[in-house]
């Protein structure tokens, strides 16, 4: 008989709130942080080394961030449920635990990377843009520890060290390095991915100094083989939710090397990486999220998990679709920064930017399918990104056929990915709430409310040039969509996210 759940009380409750909106406070501000971080990178490469250059660069480093986060062994999700069932309240439980995981990714990533040194041709469908490129493999071991370095730090609750190292160092040092490597003769060709190595590497030591200093080192320590294959054999499901999800903004950058021209795909990476934004804040929100499910789990709590999935849920999709009606309506002066050649991947920017509001309830969904039902999440990931792939596929080639240019092979993989990531999200979402045994959806009527002025205010400014409807247009946008948003979509719960001090006190709140 298994025992009877402890009951959980409105504290708790509120006290797991305020972590989820302390967490989603602060990576709402790495979200802007790495918006403006990213300009100057996007600048650089599109205008310096140009789309074919970056279409190489992009193909590789697909593989790169794929093998990466395979070999980190779905720790930036599992490390949490490893801690919160294997330590415990021990803290050096907690630190040999963690350096268990690290030990086996970097035995994994260091594999990796030796094969892909040996037989590099599928990182370079395209060929390559110089001799320093190979050298990307050595930074499947720093992305891989890195990403188990700040789920660790997410374990209790520090979420500043990740938007530090992602949205700050990371970016910032891409920028910086491929405009210096540009301006020197030796590195000039090789200056993309010089400037990503580089990049990556200071991401791994802005996560090192504050591990360290929290988890410190491991104290009578002793890795055991058998231990760490059960381990592995235990993270595979997470492994593949967590490649697949991934996996899914990357295949279509794989596809496009394969079946269309470099150019092609680097118009498409130039409206990846704007409408990769809005992914980049939903996915930051999974390791706040995973210890508060986790806990809920243990207690049984599943009335709390709906509730918390329902209320991320929502904040994201607001958030997310502001984002996109920003980014999205004026979407021809937004490309049009990176050069004329890349207008042609507005139509893949409004798909894209759509694509994200629509994952956004398959991934709030994943972080507690991921524990409860690993094997049909993996599977119908699995599933979405085989309909991901044959869309993009057959897209790709009807517009080959029609003889159609870039900027339509462009937007065909983008349609494909909006509709399979909607696919998911419908799928997860039933599932999770079959499970769960109430309602998980994230979706209120108040986002078409405050959607509606906002395209209108924009379209009107789409009239006007192009620096007018970026500098004013955009603000415009923003502030029609905020202001409905909030008096209309908003309830008291939500507005939580916008509070320092949400945990009432126990004494007069709760009395």
């Amino acid at each position: 008989m298994s025992p009877t759940p402890a009951a959980s009380t409105p504290a708790d409750d509120a006290d797991d709130l305020a972590k989820l909106a302390k967490g989603g406070r602060t990576n709402t501000l790495g979200f802007v942080i790495r918006l403006i971080a990213r300009i100057p990178f996007l600048v650089i490469a599109t205008r310096l080394y140009g789309a074919e250059a970056l279409g190489r660069f992009a193909s590789a480093m697909v593989l790169i961030e794929i093998v990466a986060l395979i070999c980190s062994l779905g720790e930036k999700r599992g490390l949490a449920q490893r801690l919160s069932v294997g330590a415990g309240e021990d803290r050096g439980a907690e630190t040999n635990l963690v350096y268990d995981g690290l030990l086996l990714a970097l035995i994994y990533s260091g594999a990796a990377a030796l094969l892909l040194l040996a037989f590099p041709e599928p990182m370079f469908p395209n060929g390559t843009n110089s001799r320093w490129d190979i050298w990307l493999v050595a930074t499947i071991p720093a992305f891989a520890v890195t990403e188990i370095l700040l789920a660790a730090q997410a374990y209790r609750f520090d979420i500043a060290t990740t938007v530090r190292a992602r949205a700050i160092v990371e970016p910032w040092t891409i920028s910086i390095g491929a405009g210096v490597f540009f301006f020197i003769p030796a590195t000039r060709d090789g200056g993309l991915a010089l400037a990503f190595i580089a990049s990556i590497y200071a991401g791994l030591l802005t996560a090192l100094w504050p591990f360290l200093r929290s988890y410190g080192l491991p104290k009578g320590w002793h890795p055991q083989g058998r231990a760490m294959l059960a381990m592995s054999s235990r993270a595979f499901p997470l492994v593949g939710a967590d490649a697949i999800e991934r996996g899914t903004r990357l295949l279509d950058i794989f596809i496009l090397g394969l079946f269309a021209p470099p150019q092609a795909v680097g118009i498409y990476y130039a409206a990846q990486q704007i409408a990769s934004l809005p992914q980049k804040l939903k996915t930051s929100f999974e390791p706040i999220l995973s210890p508060v499910i986790t806990k809920n789990l243990r207690i049984g709590n599943m009335g709390a998990i709906a509730a918390q999935v329902r209320q991320v849920g929502f904040w994201i999709i607001a958030v997310q679709l502001g984002i996109a009606l920003v980014l999205g309506v004026p979407g021809e002066a937004v490309m049009g920064l990176w050069g004329p050649d890349y207008v042609a991947g507005t139509a893949a920017l409004a798909f894209l930017l759509a694509a994200e509001v629509a994952a956004s309830m398959a991934v709030v969904s994943e972080s507690v399918l991921v524990y409860i039902a690993r094997k049909r999440n993996l599977a119908i990931s699995v599933g979405v990104i085989a309909l991901q792939a044959a869309l993009t596929i057959a897209l790709i080639e009807a517009a080959n056929a029609y003889g159609l240019g870039k900027g339509y092979e462009a937007a065909s993989a983008a349609g494909a990915l909006m509709i399979a990531l909607a696919v998911s999200s419908l799928v997860k979402a039933l599932l999770l709430k079959h499970l769960l045994k109430a309602p998980v959806s994230n979706w209120r009527w108040a986002l078409v409310y405050a959607a509606a002025p906002a395209v209108v205010v924009g379209y009107g400014f789409t009239f006007l040039p192009e620096w007018i409807e970026l500098l004013f247009g955009i603000p415009a946008i923003l502030a029609t969509y905020a202001l409905v948003i909030w008096r209309r979509g908003f309830d008291d719960g939500d507005k939580v996210l916008f509070r320092k001090q949400v945990v009432p006190d126990p004494e007069t709140d709760l009395a």
